[in-house]
């Protein structure tokens, strides 16, 4: 047997024995290039490729190649913006508060060309401080602040009213977050610092909202919240004294009826949250110069060090590859998926929708991929490496109910996606998305971070 032929077979048996490892080890983080020092409040990413991060002073970012590299947008403001969320890749809002010159309060941007421009417009009323925003389509949106706690505009941003909500003691205390589950389901999260932690939540499209009962209410403020379906919903918080009991989570499994608060014995507070996957969550801990990792949904949680030891208060997963953080200081890091993280997930896959493993499975030169989708829908399948990054574009194209093979070649361009050429031997990762063609975005996120996806392994062997 010559060597050549002796070192293909090594090699293939170590990545066979990659691929069927559990995935129990979570990935990495690595630190960007950042175009400013100031410091970043706020990321939202519409898919792998395209994102926005967003400041002190006015300064927002934008990506359109994953993070390589950025531009910065003309905000037309010095204030500092809190918030921003994207609906596709040209339509997208920001908030910001003023604060040093009359009128004092919420100045709201927007954008309908991906931020090559921006407009601002003050809320109609004064000193109302308003600190997250998100829209549900172009025209029906959410912000969330004090002392309303929740505003909604069904004008895309033209004009803004209170919201409805119950009465009671916490109804009016500070939101943070606000999220929707579908267009009916939505939750709110706020409250105040060594008093208490408040969930709201709505089951009429936000026409009337609910505020926690008070056997439910937390100890410390609820900062983010991510619904996992209609019945879960995870929110972190805690206590940022030195002398306090640290990160805390509320949890309900009942839609809301009951909620949970629990300390997880983590110094710090959790500033955020997001799935990577089904199982895989990540939250920030800011100051504390950490993240912390669930591979069991959130049970249980374990921390890690930032890269270079910076403070992360914001992050996002677009799919089950691609992760970015930002935080103090202009610092944005990215999420490396590990070769044994990535499973052959089908994640929120509605009935009738399906990825298949490719076959030939080592492959040289060509592979087939196959999958079916249940209804007319715009879809959506790439390769990428190890990294995270890019190297095919195989279907983006709404394309009717059935059955379908794509053929992939690393070998002459020639293929579907066309831009595999000479890709060297390893693992590689093809991920399905059904996307909203209205948005942009992975069908069913309705404002919140849900997406159906399918994501599998190839090992290409030369």
């Amino acid at each position: 047997m010559s060597f050549i032929k002796k070192n293909k077979i090594i090699f293939l048996i170590l990545l066979l024995i990659a691929c069927q490892n559990n995935s129990s080890a979570q990935g990495t983080w690595e630190r960007l290039n950042s175009l400013t020092s100031e410091n970043l409040n706020s990321v939202y990413f519409v898919d792998s490729s395209h994102g926005w991060a967003a400041g002190n002073l006015g300064t927002i970012i934008h990506t359109s190649n994953g993070g390589d590299s950025w531009i910065m947008q003309d905000s037309k403001t010095e204030n500092n913006i809190l918030d921003i969320f994207f609906l596709n890749h040209d339509l997208g809002w920001a908030v910001s508060w003023e604060v040093m010159n009359y009128p004092f309060g919420t100045y709201v941007l927007k954008t309908t060309n991906g931020g090559l421009s921006w407009d601002s417009s003050t809320f109609p009323e004064e000193n109302i401080f308003s600190q997250c925003i998100l829209f549900q389509d172009p025209l029906n949106g959410w912000m969330g602040g004090k002392p309303y706690p929740i505003v909604r505009t069904t004008d895309g941003g033209i004009s803004w009213t209170e919201a409805e909500i119950d009465s009671s003691d916490f109804s009016q205390f500070p939101v943070f977050d606000i999220q929707f589950y579908n267009s009916k389901y939505g939750y709110a999260s706020g409250g105040v610092v060594d008093c208490c932690g408040i969930i709201w939540w709505t089951t009429n499209g936000g026409d009337h909202w609910q505020v926690i009962d008070t056997p439910f209410v937390a100890l410390e403020p609820v900062y983010q919240l991510f619904i996992k379906d209609s019945l879960n919903v995870l929110g972190v918080g805690g206590d940022f004294e030195s002398w306090g009991f640290g990160v805390g989570m509320m949890r309900t499994s009942n839609g809301g009826s009951s909620w949970a608060w629990e300390y997880i014995d983590v110094s710090g507070v959790a500033w955020d949250i997001d799935f990577r996957n089904e199982n895989e969550a990540w939250a920030s801990l800011g100051g504390e110069q950490k993240l912390i990792f669930s591979l069991d949904a959130g049970v249980t949680w374990t921390p890690v060090s930032t890269p270079d030891s910076s403070m992360i208060f914001k992050l996002i997963f677009p799919d089950s590859l691609h992760g970015f953080g930002v935080g103090t200081n202009g610092t944005i890091i990215k999420y490396k998926p590990d070769i044994s993280d990535v499973q052959n997930e089908e994640e929120f896959s509605p009935d009738g929708f399906m990825l298949f493993q490719n076959y030939p499975n080592p492959f040289n030169p060509t592979t087939n991929i196959g999958f079916r989708i249940s209804n007319f829908e715009f879809v959506s399948l790439k390769v990428y490496d190890v990294l995270g990054r890019e190297v095919a574009t195989l279907v983006n194209e709404e394309l009717a109910a059935g059955s379908y093979e794509i053929n992939f070649s690393d070998t002459d361009g020639s293929a579907s996606g066309g831009d595999a050429y000479n890709l060297p031997s390893g693992v590689y990762f093809y991920q399905l998305k059904i996307v909203d063609p209205s948005t942009g975005l992975p069908a069913g996120r309705q404002g919140s971070r849900q997406s159906f996806t399918s994501t599998k392994k190839m090992i290409l062997l030369r």
